[in-house]
This record gives structure tokens, C-alpha cells and sequence, in this order.
């Protein structure tokens, strides 16, 4: 009888909404209830309305949207009997439809989230035996000491856990290549890690041949290894001390639990936060998806693995034979194979690792394809919609995970069709502009006050718009390729550990330029047409709007192209701890001020310091976070400034053991407070308003900085060399 009921009020609410989003009526009726929408989601979150009410500013902007799309399918299609113009325009409109399609998912996904789970620490009396393992391919040794290093570290019995470093770029194939030098390489990097590992307490282990990428390497460990539980850290990614014991836990409460997944944070900004400088102040890209949206896939059991800092459980993976290889993104498939049998995940919303993103827009665009072309075979291949075994909200979870990496393609449509309008004289998009004012623009403002509802603090206005700009210029043939040949695409290594010693525009930035010129251009014509058209100036004057808001885009993107030089070779981490400096056989009280994986600075009391001279030795002694009695690092003095009393030292680290390992390591990466801290420093919400005029401040500077280094690489070479590598006021 309840399902009789539920199935009443639910057909009774559908009729409803189908009758209000149907019913005729005026332009000036449309208008008057767009702009009372407006004022009410405004005011409920003025008064920071949680809860029902949020749901209730939501459903408000749903019914606007919905308003739209059946005007705009039933009023606002070209004729068809015009293919110039019934062509372009139903292209606009399927783009339209994908973004309405897309944003219901996300209010699906992430109307209301889990809250962040509470601790849930191991039991004391049972520690499951854990295998950590790091894959790696062709990372440097210096790098992989420090996760190796971290992972050997975490606080959990020594006798419950075995480290394995599985290396990709030591394999008898790559040893025993025809090409001498790659064969050298290769049998170098197999005797340097072997003995790292050994110095370490780790395992290392190879294969014969590279098969199956990063998935055939993980499922090379599992044959050799027999743990109950298995961590996965990327070769970049260090864990903190308390890792495990935030996570092995939760296996406990449910026997069919495969996974624990924790978010990654990151140390350095990625390219658009470093070349826009937004790095200190503003969220990441990837917190509004480990921290919003991850937390709505796990109310509906769809939080999935996302290649590190996770957990799973062996005997789920044997059911599947592994990691799943099929795609280059081994870790959303493997997710959907063992969703599809049953089996449980879970997220943990709390940083427990720290790695590194791509440092170059090249490298943060070829990791981003690889991630496309991945989602892009899973729906290939997989199809979520229809998989087998899923539940309903399951497949509408995967759904929205793999249709977001189609934006290239609206992406490109909105991008160019103004200048259908304005170059061709074609008419795409049948309206008046009193109609778009009172459909569109609502329509738009709505879109925007939802998203600052469902992802709040996470995601500033217009941020997403220009992330998703400045990779669909490259994404779009990455994600036809893979469409056309769902087999073609390789697993390729992210270069992590990279730094830029100059400024300089991306080898990858021409595009941008040009498509900001055709821009400026279709601009200066909208402006013309104005004046030469007086009788379609309404039209006019809103394609215009559309080509400024696509022209304030591009040139912000200037700036995200246009590569900041950097003095540091990695990114600092700001820490409070005392330590001693010692140079000769004195030692002095200071504390350590920030630290990064080659150094650290620290501020020394030097009332009685003797003259420091440039890459003196020295060494810092402080107490690790185990509790152990203190340690001794040493380190080379690289910059010396005094100021009163105090005398700030930039110091280099100079590891000679495993244990000097661990120590930088416990610096950078013990104490995952540090990293929630620096997390919560960033999120605030500006609102639409103060976002939207900061966005525009940011657009105008990166426009004007991007030109200044477009003009500058004109310049000869040897003219260029000698001029001082910079942007005044950067």
C-alpha cells in the first residue's frame, strides 16, 4: 500500500511540474517570476538557508531551468527547411542540452552530501596485514626515498605491513633493450632502487615485460604479495603517519567493503593556479570534487578508486582478477567491476597524503587527456547505464563521472557560435532580446546561483568556465581520437617532479592567441553591426554580450598559458617547529619555518652566531613525530638574510641514509593537520557578486600579462636574452 502511495504522490508531482513548465504565458509574466526565483534563492541563501530549504532554492532554480529548455525547444530551433541556419542551431542546442542533462546529474550527485565521516581509528587489539604499494615508471630516486620513506613510517605495527616498490622503468624488457642507452638506464635505475629499497626496508620488485601499464604493474605485486589489504600511493604521493590507522578500520564494519578512498592534496599549485597566483587563496580544482563530489558519490555507494591514497581489500579484487586493464584509467574501471558484484566503497573526506600535480601546461594537458580518453573507453566499453549488477543511482553516478569529459565539444560550440551570427549573417537561435532576457539570462544567472548552492566555498564563480576552457582547446582531438578508435590510447606517465627556471609562454600556447584574436575581432564587428543595423540591435547587442564573455575567457587564458618562472624547485609547506641549527659543534636554538622535498628555512636565534658563509655544513636536530628521542639531519646553508636577532637560513638537505629519508619525511609529510588546516584557510565563498568582480580584475591583469609575453617571444633571441625575464609586479 506504501508503494501504491509513493507511487500516487509521485505521479501527482511530475503532472505538476509538466503543467507549470508548459503553461502559456506572457513575456512579462515569464519575466516578473524569473526575477522573483532570483530574489528567493537569494534571499534563503542570505540567510544561509541548510537542509529542506536548500532543497527548496534548488527546486526553484530546477523549475526555471526546465522553463527554459522547453521554450527553447519549442520556440527557438530555426526552421528546417534553412540548413544553414537549422544545422549550426540544433548543434547549439544538443550543446544546451548536454550542459541541462549534466547539471541535473550534479544536483543528483551532490544536492545533499554525505557529511565528512567522524574518525574511525583501528582497532587496538586487531591490525589487518597491509601491502603498500608504490608503482612507479620513471620517477626519480629522490622522489620515490621520500614516498618510500613516508609509507615505511606510517604508525602501524612493522610487523602487520610490507612496502613494495613496484618498478616499471627496471623491467628485463627495458634491460635488455636494442637501443644501448635505454638499456643502461634501465639497469642503472634497477641496482640504484634495489639498494634503496634494501637501505629502506622496502621490496622492490619488477617484471619481465611492461604489459597492461600501471594496472598489469599493481596486479604484479598482488601475485607476490599476500596482505589482506593493499594501499596504493602514486610514486609523487607521500601518506602521513596516521594513514593507515584512518582507514583499515572501516574493513572491520562491513565484510563487503572494497574500498577505502581518501582525497589528494597537493603541495604545489597546478599551472592555472600558478601562473593566476589564486594558489594560497583560493580552492583547487580538485577540492570540489574530493570535497563535494565525492561525498555525494558515497551516499549512494559510488564513491570510487581513484589510482592512490586508497585501500582496498584483496579478496575483492581477486574476484575480478586484479586491476581492471581495458582503459588507461584502471581505477574508475576497476570501481565499476567490483560495484557491479556487490561490493561496498566508501570515502574518507580527510587529506592523509601529499603529492605533486603537473608543474607545465603541457604536462597538466596531457594528464588531463589521459583521464578524458580513460572516462571516454569506460563508457565505451563499460557503458555504466546498462552495466549489470549496478543499482539505479550507481549508474547515474558513473553516468555523470564519464559524460563530464565530453565538455570539449559545447565547450567549442558556445565558443563559436556567435560568429555564425556575427561573420555569416546566420540566424542559430530564433528570439527577440526581450526574450532572452527574460529565458536566457535568467536562465544563466539561475545556472550560477545552483552552482554556488551545490558547491559553495569548494568552487569560485567562473572558475570551472575557465578550467574547462583551457583544456578543451586540446581535450576536443584527444577525446574524438579516442571516440574513433576507442583502442588507440596508451597509458602515459604524468611528469610530476618538473620546474620552470624561466618564464615563457606553453609550447602549446598558439591556439589561444588565436582564438582570442578571431575573438577581438568578431567583438569589433558586433560593436559595427550596432551602429550599421539599428533594426537588429537587440539581437545584436546580445550576440555581442555572448562574444565579450567569451573574449574575457580567452584572455584570461592568456595568463594560464603564459608560464611564471619559479626561484624554488618545489613548493613550500609552511610548518611551526622547533629545532636546533648546528654548524661546527654549536649549536643553536630555531625553529623550521616551511619545508619542501629538497629543503627547508629556518629562523635561528644569532645573538651569538658566528658568520655564516654560502654552502657551509651544517645540520637541524629535532624530534620526529614518533615520539623518538631527537634526530640529526644534515643539511648546506644556501642563503643567509639576519634581521635583528634572528637570521633566516635557507638550507638544502644532504640525505646519506635511509634514516635521513625518513627524516625529510617526517618534515614534509607526517603531520596531515598541517594540510586540513591550509585546506580550510582557502575555502570561502565570495558570492556571485565579489567572485564575479574579482574573476573580471583576474581576466583584464591575465590578458594584459599574456600579450606581454606574446609580444616579448616575437622579439629576437639574443635581444630577448638579455633583457630580465619577468612581468613587472609579478
Amino acid at each position: 500500500m506504501r508503494k501504491v502511495r509513493s507511487v500516487i504522490v509521485w505521479l501527482i508531482v511530475v503532472i505538476s511540474v509538466v503543467t507549470l513548465i508548459t503553461l502559456p504565458i506572457n513575456l512579462q509574466t515569464q519575466l516578473i517570476t524569473s526575477v522573483s526565483v532570483v530574489i528567493l534563492m537569494a534571499l534563503i541563501k542570505f540567510m544561509k538557508g541548510e537542509g529542506s530549504w536548500r532543497l527548496i532554492a534548488l527546486a526553484f532554480g530546477s523549475s526555471i531551468i526546465l522553463r527554459y529548455v522547453f521554450w527553447r525547444t519549442t520556440s527557438t530551433l530555426p526552421p528546417l527547411n534553412q540548413p544553414e541556419n537549422f544545422i549550426p542551431g540544433f548543434l547549439l542546442y544538443l550543446a544546451e542540452m548536454y550542459s541541462v542533462m549534466m547539471g541535473a546529474l550534479s544536483l543528483f550527485v551532490v544536492a545533499m552530501p554525505l557529511p565528512p565521516r567522524p574518525s574511525r581509528a583501528a582497532s587496538e587489539d586487531r591490525f589487518p596485514h597491509v601491502d603498500v604499494f608504490v608503482p612507479s615508471y620513471n620517477e626519480e630516486a629522490a622522489l620515490l626515498a621520500n614516498t618510500l620513506a613516508a609509507a615505511k613510517s606510517m604508525d602501524y605495527p612493522s610487523d602487520r605491513i610490507d612496502v613494495w616498490l613496484l618498478d616499471d622503468g627496471g623491467t628485463l624488457q627495458k634491460r635488455n633493450a636494442h637501443n644501448l642507452l635505454e638499456s643502461q638506464a634501465a639497469t642503472a635505475r634497477h641496482e640504484q632502487l634495489s639498494q634503496l629499497c634494501e637501505e629502506l626496508g622496502a621490496h622492490y620488485l619488477t617484471r619481465d615485460r611492461n604489459e597492461h601499464a600501471k594496472a598489469g604493474n599493481l596486479n604484479n605485486g598482488m601475485k607476490h604479495s599476500k596482505g589482506e589489504l593493499i594501499a596504493v600511493f602514486d610514486a609523487d604521493h607521500a601518506p602521513a603517519r596516521d594513514f593507515l590507522l584512518e582507514t583499515v578500520g572501516y574493513f572491520d564494519d562491513d565484510p563487503k567493503l572494497f574500498l577505502v578512498q581518501t582525497p589528494h592534496f597537493f603541495l604545489n599549485p597546478d599551472p592555472v593556479e600558478r601562473n593566476l597566483q589564486t594558489f594560497d587563496k583560493m580552492p583547487s580544482e580538485n577540492e570540489m570534487f574530493y570535497g563535494i563530489i565525492q561525498r555525494g558519490l558515497d551516499k549512494w555507494n559510488a564513491a570510487f578508486f581513484c589510482g592512490s591514497a586508497a585501500v582496498l581489500r584483496r579478496t575483492a579484487l581477486e574476484e575480478t582478477k586484479g586491476f581492471s586493464g581495458i582503459s588507461i584509467t584502471e581505477d574508475c574501471e576497476t570501481a565499476i567491476a567490483l560495484h557491479s558484484r556487490g561490493w561496498n566503497s566508501i570515502y574518507v573526506d580527510k587529506p592523509l597524503i601529499a603529492g605533486l600535480q603537473p608543474a607545465t601546461f603541457a604536462s597538466f594537458i596531457g594528464q588531463r587527456s589521459r583521464w578524458a580518453q580513460g572516462m571516454m573507453q569506460i563508457l565505451r566499453f563499460r557503458f555504466p547505464l546498462l552495466k549489470g549488477g549496478l543499482s539505479i543511482p550507481q549508474r547515474l553516478c558513473y553516468m555523470s563521472s564519464t559524460l563530464f569529459w565530453l565538455f570539449p565539444f559545447p565547450r567549442t560550440i558556445f565558443l563559436f557560435a556567435p560568429l555564425f551570427y556575427l561573420f555569416f549573417n546566420l540566424e542559430i537561435f530564433t528570439s527577440s532580446g526581450g526574450e532572452f532576457l527574460a529565458y536566457t539570462l535568467t536562465y544563466m544567472l539561475v545556472n550560477l546561483m545552483m552552482q554556488n548552492y551545490l558547491y559553495g566555498s569548494f568552487r569560485w564563480p567562473w572558475i570551472s568556465e575557465l578550467y574547462e576552457y583551457v583544456q578543451t582547446v586540446h581535450l576536443l582531438p584527444a577525446v574524438v581520437s579516442v571516440i574513433l578508435n576507442p583502442r588507440k590510447p596508451t597509458f602515459k606517465v604524468t611528469a610530476k617532479d618538473e620546474s620552470i627556471s624561466v618564464s615563457r609562454l606553453s609550447e602549446i600556447s598558439r591556439p589561444f592567441f588565436v582564438i582570442f584574436g578571431v575573438l577581438l575581432v568578431a567583438f569589433c564587428v558586433a560593436i559595427y553591426r550596432v551602429y550599421a543595423e539599428p533594426y537588429k540591435a537587440d539581437v545584436t547587442l546580445v550576440v555581442g554580450g555572448w562574444t565579450l564573455l567569451n573574449l574575457i575567457m580567452a584572455g584570461c587564458a592568456l595568463g594560464v598559458v603564459s608560464e611564471r618562472g619559479e626561484r624554488s624547485s618545489s613548493r613550500r609547506v609552511r610548518v611551526n617547529r622547533r629545532c636546533e641549527f648546528g654548524i661546527g659543534d654549536k649549536w643553536h636554538p630555531a625553529s623550521i619555518e616551511d619545508v619542501s622535498v629538497h629543503g627547508a628555512r629556518l629562523h635561528v636565534f644569532s645573538k651569538t652566531f658566528d658568520p655564516l658563509e654560502i654552502d657551509a655544513r651544517g645540520a637541524i636536530k629535532f624530534r620526529p613525530y614518533s615520539g623518538a628521542d631527537e634526530e640529526t639531519l644534515p643539511i648546506a646553508v644556501r642563503n643567509i638574510k639576519a634581521s635583528g636577532e634572528i637570521t633566516s637560513i635557507g638550507c638544502l638537505y644532504l640525505p646519506h641514509n635511509a634514516r635521513d629519508h625518513r627524516l625529510i619525511a617526517d618534515l614534509i609529510f607526517a603531520n596531515s593537520d598541517q594540510w586540513t588546516r591550509f585546506q580550510l584557510s582557502r575555502r570561502r565563498n565570495p558570492g556571485l557578486i565579489r567572485g564575479t568582480i574579482w574573476f573580471l580584475s583576474v581576466a583584464f591583469y591575465q590578458t594584459s600579462r599574456g600579450l606581454v609575453y606574446f609580444f616579448r617571444s616575437l622579439k629576437p633571441k639574443e635581444e630577448d636574452q638579455r633583457q630580465t625575464v619577468g612581468v613587472p609586479g609579478e
